[in-house]
């Protein structure tokens, strides 16, 4: 027979958001959480603007999209560059992993540290259950560190949103310029100010 549970003991197993100041971490703080093994590589999290946040599962759709734009950059990315798949970069008060990330140099380079804002041309998130975050904290803090380009693969309604031209000063830092790219055209690649090539949006859609 199953069971109700009243509704005040409800309250007490589900609490809500406190209402006092929360502490919020630095990167720094979060550094040497990891170094100390209070958060390990199997803690779903990310700090994003101070906070520690749930990394959402990676369903198959993500995991065969993500796979797709990886193969798809490698084979255009000239000597000195490389690309990251789920990896932390650090900004001033995030270390979020997008799902894709063109890095400058070795990835011998960043034997002792992630790669930061200046080390990247561009950062993808694929997006399912996780677009509303991708498209408000996560371009938030990309635009933030003034990372040149941001693509969001956009399983739900089967487009890119690229994301450009970051500006502005305090909150009010934001991408300036968003063109949508629909399943039938072609995304140009932007690297350090030029354009390598074009990728087809139906060839990094599942």
């Amino acid at each position: 027979m199953a069971i109700e549970t009243p509704l005040e003991q409800q309250v007490l197993i589900f609490p809500a958001i406190p209402c006092e100041p929360i502490w919020r971490l630095s990167v720094a703080q979060y550094h040497q959480m990891t170094r100390q093994g209070i958060l390990t590589d199997d803690d779903p999290v990310e700090l994003l603007e101070g906070w520690l946040v749930t990394k959402m599962p990676k369903n198959p759709p993500h995991r065969l999209a993500t796979q797709l734009a990886r193969e798809a950059l490698a084979t255009m990315l000239p000597v000195g560059w490389h690309i990251n798949d789920q990896e932390p970069i650090t900004t001033e008060e995030s270390e979020p992993e997008p799902d894709l990330s063109i890095v400058r140099g070795e990835r011998r380079h960043y034997v002792e540290r992630h790669p930061s804002a200046s080390d990247l041309a561009l950062v993808i998130e694929v997006a399912d259950t996780t677009l509303q975050r991708d498209r408000t904290s996560k371009q938030r803090i990309y635009a933030r560190a003034a990372i040149p380009v941001y693509w969001i693969i956009n399983l739900a309604e089967r487009q890119v949103e690229v994301y450009t031209n970051p500006s502005g000063t305090g909150v009010r830092v934001a991408y300036q310029q968003r063109h949508d790219y629909g399943a039938t055209d072609r995304v140009p690649v932007l690297l350090a100010g030029g354009e390598i090539g074009a990728i087809g949006v139906d060839d990094l859609l599942p």
